[in-house]
């Protein structure tokens, strides 16, 4: 951009900002900042301006800025879940595009103050990422950049597998509770701080942690793989232990957006488009825009592209709303005229899985033309058209972030201190290779034989890596 354009830019924030406010959005105060290709995709690939270095992010930046180069993709804008909510656009952004990705970060913005899934996400966690890359440069510079890196890989491999859940009530911290009662019932016990010499001499009870080490624990399945192991490994030093609860920080943070990619992106799509189409284009603009905007909603020809179909939801949802049928005035008591006020109650209330649970229609899954295919032999081919099961297939590859869902079982297996994983199958197997390679990762933090068990073509079996091979059997 000019530097006349980015004048004229400033001043149509005031105009989008105002319109954005009259159609009923509400937003952290923002913060736009006009950055060169590297940076944007610097930030993209790291997810934040200011963290840790790891050579998958390096990665990560080659694949996007090759894509950039040879103009295969383009990322217009990164907004940050923050506040004030920081919003980084593409220098090579014509005025016009820059008006519409502004318009698009003002929704994404009023999404994430007010969707209930982000209520837990730190808004300084810009800062925060910050400290925590400081850390870490403070742990290479004591310990060597090589272990790091490998303790990064290893915690990395497993950094999805969180429960995400922390402030509901958990078996866990109810037990560090008790435990922490018994320790200052036993203590207020005791008149005075000399009442235990009357127990010299006396036989004291056998060491119970013996036996405590021999129950098995946890007691329920834990879905936190990553924060059991760094609570309960015997294997980390202190330092390694804080780089775990670091990663683990960095994706709690990060959870609540892959929970909500469809909702968000189309609630960002449905606002830009209206609040362009209420200021001022001339012809070249509005022809432009189009352009771009049409660009955004096309689908894809390989998977779901999540600001078309979130969209096309959130579109539905205003229309049956404001205007029901006949049937849904008598099922559902719906008076009509209460699209708008409708979609902002789903804003702050849903996720992904629920969105698409409860909104996607049968009409929409035949005009969206949605199916769910798969591979047969060599070939790929659609397996299913009957709307109820594409919406629950759908709803089938979003759950758990689209994640296996893997649990411990047991962190005392064989009364050896082992680590016993149960893989919860959903009739899709896991992706052996992968598991080979991430087992010896888990490995590194237990260091002690990992198990995992998992279903593989409607059988049975248990993986377990020793520290020098895969090995596996039926269960």
């Amino acid at each position: 951009m000019t530097s006349e354009e980015i004048k004229l830019f400033q001043e149509s924030l005031e105009q989008i900002s105002a319109k954005a406010k009259e159609f009923g959005l509400d937003f952290y105060d923002m913060r736009f900042e006009i950055v060169p290709s590297d940076i944007i995709y610097t930030f993209g690939a790291y997810g934040m301006p200011n963290r840790y270095s790891h050579w998958s992010f390096g990665k990560a930046f080659h694949r996007m800025k090759t894509q950039y180069d040879y103009n295969l993709s383009k990322i217009y804008e990164l907004v940050i879940n923050s506040n004030p909510c920081y919003a980084f656009l593409l220098d090579g952004n014509s005025l016009i595009q820059n008006k519409m990705v502004a318009a698009h970060v003002y929704a994404h913005c009023d999404f994430f103050k007010h969707n209930q899934w982000f209520r837990h996400t730190s808004r300084n966690m810009v800062e925060s990422m910050s400290r925590n890359a400081e850390r870490i440069r403070e742990y290479e510079f004591k310990f060597g950049r090589e272990r790091v890196e490998a303790l990064l890989d290893s915690a990395m491999a497993i950094q999805e597998h969180i429960d995400p859940r922390y402030n509901i009530g958990r078996k866990r911290a109810s037990q560090n509770k008790k435990d922490k009662d018994n320790k200052s019932t036993q203590k207020n016990n005791l008149e005075t701080p000399y009442d235990d010499l009357w127990n010299i001499g006396v036989q004291k009870e056998e060491n119970t942690s013996i036996f405590k080490k021999k129950k098995k624990f946890p007691l329920e399945p834990d879905k936190d793989i990553l924060g059991f192991i760094s609570e309960h490994s015997n294997a980390l030093d202190d330092w390694e232990r804080d780089v775990l609860f670091i990663i683990k920080e960095e994706m709690l943070y990060f959870w609540p957006q892959v929970e909500t990619k469809i909702m968000n992106e189309g609630w960002a799509t449905l606002w830009h488009s209206r609040i362009m189409r209420e200021i001022n284009l001339n012809e070249d603009e509005t022809i432009e825009y189009a352009k771009m905007h049409s660009g955004v909603v096309q689908k894809s020809r390989s998977g779901l592209n999540p600001y078309h179909l979130g969209l096309k939801i959130w579109e539905d949802i205003e229309k049956r709303w404001d205007k029901p049928s006949e049937e849904e005035k008598k099922k559902y008591g719906r008076s009509g005229g209460q699209g708008r006020k409708k979609i902002f109650e789903v804003r702050e209330t849903e996720n992904d899985i629920s969105f698409i649970r409860n909104y996607l229609t049968k009409e929409l899954v035949e005009e969206l033309d949605l199916f769910l295919f798969q591979k047969v032999y060599t070939k790929w081919q659609v397996v299913e058209t009957e709307w109820e099961k594409v919406r629950e297939g759908l709803i089938t590859l979003l759950t758990n972030g689209g994640f296996p869902y893997i649990v411990v079982v047991d962190g005392n297996y064989k009364c050896n201190g082992e680590l016993y994983l149960c893989h919860s199958h959903d009739g899709s197997d896991l992706d052996l290779y992968y598991l080979e390679k991430t087992l010896p990762f888990v490995y590194r933090l237990w260091g002690r034989t990992v198990y995992l068990e998992t279903v593989v073509d409607h059988k049975k079996l248990l993986y377990s890596y020793n520290g020098t091979k895969i090995s596996k059997q039926s269960v």
